[in-house]
């Protein structure tokens, strides 16, 4: 296996089916996206490639590659309205193994320390991520990378007929 990154700037039509077929994967949709209620769980979104543009004016994306296979996406924004500690100069990170191929081989740990690096590089120095509480193997993961525990949201996504907890992690650089 050979991972290596690529940085989006423009969206493609071909991103937008990839994108489209991940977010609305059944296995995926509970650990990428809050739900209120099994309704929302349910529910599938529609990307476009204007949504794709308007996502690329507020985050940094890179596409994961395995050898020449595209199996995932990760991605930074600077200061969302959605952190749980207000420090300017955070980056709010997210990642998506969406090729069931790509998980569980260390993608996930080698995606993250890649865009760690490319955040030290534009000069922030806290990172910050919401994980489910369900979620254990990404728990685990970015416990590994030296994320701490800062706080959590009580009954905040649904999920297995019941009500989970968002853990919020941070790591300083």
């Amino acid at each position: 296996m050979s991972t290596h990154f690529v940085k989006v700037t423009q969206p493609t039509s071909k991103l937008v089916d990839i994108f489209n077929r991940w977010e609305n994967d059944p296995d995926l949709i509970p650990l990428t996206r809050r739900n209120s209620n099994q309704s929302e769980l349910e529910s599938r979104q529609i990307v476009t490639l204007e949504n794709l543009a308007q996502r690329l004016k507020r985050q940094y994306l890179y596409l994961i590659y395995d050898d020449n296979h595209l199996i995932g996406e990760m991605n930074y924004m600077i200061d969302p309205n959605h952190l749980y500690k207000k420090e300017p100069g955070t980056a709010w990170i997210g990642i998506t193994i969406g090729d069931s191929k790509g998980r569980g081989r260390g993608v996930g740990y080698e995606g993250l320390q890649y865009l760690e690096a490319k955040i030290k590089e534009s000069g922030l120095k806290r990172i910050e991520l919401g994980v489910f509480e369900f979620n254990i193997a990404g728990q685990k993961l970015y416990q590994k990378l030296g994320y701490k525990e800062i706080g959590g949201i009580k009954d905040f996504t649904y999920y297995q007929n019941k009500m989970w907890s968002d853990i919020r992690m941070e790591k300083y650089l």
